[in-house]
């Protein structure tokens, strides 16, 4: 049996499948080690969304390629990246053992096995597998998990290779996921994070409508769970029976990931978007109606082939205006074998950039806005850890590993996983700081 250890790069979704490969790999025998130092064999669970994702992928390839010249015996590329250019790792890098692309990952464990025999080999299985759950070594903290409701996606922007590396849309059965749910409560998680590559569509491909309302409310129903959160919530998809179940669910945190990424109409057809602006802007005015505190995280894409300054200037306006509680800026990337990359009109590098830098400066003011306005009230916080001087952790408006903290004083002794109220009382640039309530 081998020590083994994994670098999983990329979304939440990559994190659950970096998850369930060390489940099938612990439940073989090997030893899951943290160190790359200790590791026999090393896994490099990698990105390929864009540009960047690419890079990073390659890095860490060429990182934990070092590896073999002291401990490791194995180096195997998993994931996006080893999906789409498989042939071009195995030739590039003489150091990779094995490619494992998105349909085969539960493979693993046999792979290891034939690499530990001298072959060398790639494996791209049906990437419209039927997915399923399946046990995890959780990689997030103990008191939180992602939960992957569908795997896929249909809705084929016109800038994005998600379903050529990850198959069409298929949703989990509900049974299926509450299953595993009441398994990561039994464990000790209390916060479950809700993702899909679009939420909103889940069930529609195996129920015949919506589901997601009905399984939101059959997951508040498990004991143990308090937190439930949801990303990825695409705007033309929320219904009014969505908004309900938000509103009136006391577990379901009022924090919505809903990815817009432009607000002019011209530019949002060229992306595949199925919205306008004139809904968007109704959307948002609606969520924040009918769901009073709600926090709206969005992404944006910058620099798209033949965005105008008069069309990017709309959407600085539209920012603005919506004042997104958080927001995420990509500069757009040119993906091969997508639509939006055959189109006349790409924008030069150092406008993306100074398009990018224009967006962040006015979500920054916008943020900073919006935490003073939480100055003297209360926050339930779901304590994450202790840096010495504070604790820290997370509001509802905050989600794992991408959103600000809340950091606080306390005079008793609190743990991570524990809830606490804070008062709020000062600013730290994006964080908030008060004190703990007794």
């Amino acid at each position: 049996m081998s020590k083994i250890g994994i670098v999983s790069l990329g979304c939440s979704k990559n994190t659950v499948d970096a998850e369930m490969m060390l489940a099938l790999l612990k439940g073989k025998g090997h030893e899951i080690v943290n160190d790359p130092d200790l590791a026999d064999i090393i896994i490099v669970n990698t990105c390929g969304f864009i540009e960047s994702a690419k890079e990073e992928s390659i890095n860490a390839l060429l990182e934990m390629a070092e590896y073999k010249n002291k401990n490791c015996k194995l180096l195997i590329a998993t994931g996006c990246l080893a999906q789409r250019y498989a042939d071009d790792i195995l030739k590039e890098m003489p150091e990779v053992d094995a490619v494992l692309g998105t349909g085969s990952y539960k493979e693993i464990a046999d792979v290891i096995n034939s690499a530990n025999l001298g072959e060398r080999q790639k494996r791209l299985g049906d990437i419209n597998f039927k997915y399923t759950g399946s046990e995890r070594v959780l990689t997030t903290p103990a008191y939180s998990a992602f939960l992957k409701i569908a795997e896929g996606c249909d809705n084929f922007c016109t800038y994005c290779v998600i379903p050529k590396l990850r198959g069409r849309y298929r949703s989990r059965e509900i049974d299926d996921i509450i299953k595993e749910a009441r398994a990561l409560a039994k464990s000790g998680v209390k916060e479950l994070i809700v993702i899909a590559q679009d939420t909103t569509r889940y069930g529609v491909d195996l129920y015949g409508e919506k589901k997601l309302a009905k399984l939101l409310e059959r997951l508040s129903e498990i004991e143990g769970i308090e937190w439930i959160r949801v990303h990825y919530s695409y705007p033309e998809e929320i219904d009014d029976n969505l908004i309900e179940t938000f509103k009136n669910n006391d577990k379901i945190v009022k924090y919505m990931d809903i990815p817009i990424q432009h607000c002019n109409d011209r530019i949002l057809k060229l992306m595949g978007r199925r919205t306008t602006k004139e809904s968007l802007v109704n959307l948002i005015k609606k969520l924040r109606r009918e769901i009073p505190g709600i926090a709206i995280r969005t992404s944006l894409i910058v620099g798209f082939p033949t965005e105008t300054e008069e069309e990017f200037l709309e959407l600085c306006e539209f920012v603005k205006e919506a004042k997104f509680d958080r927001l995420g800026v990509f500069t757009y990337s040119k993906e091969e074998d997508t639509p939006a990359a055959k189109l006349k009109g790409q924008i030069p590098k150092r406008v993306k950039e100074a398009r990018f830098r224009k967006i962040m400066k006015l979500q920054n003011k916008i943020h900073i806005e919006k935490n003073e306005e939480f100055i003297g009230k209360d926050l339930l916080v779901l304590v994450e850890g202790f840096d010495g001087t504070l604790y820290y952790g997370r509001s509802y408006r905050d989600s794992i590993d991408i959103d600000p903290k809340v950091y606080f004083g306390a005079l008793s002794d609190i743990k991570a996983g524990d809830f606490v109220k804070v008062r709020i009382n000062s600013c730290l640039d994006y964080d908030l700081a008060g004190e703990m309530l007794l």
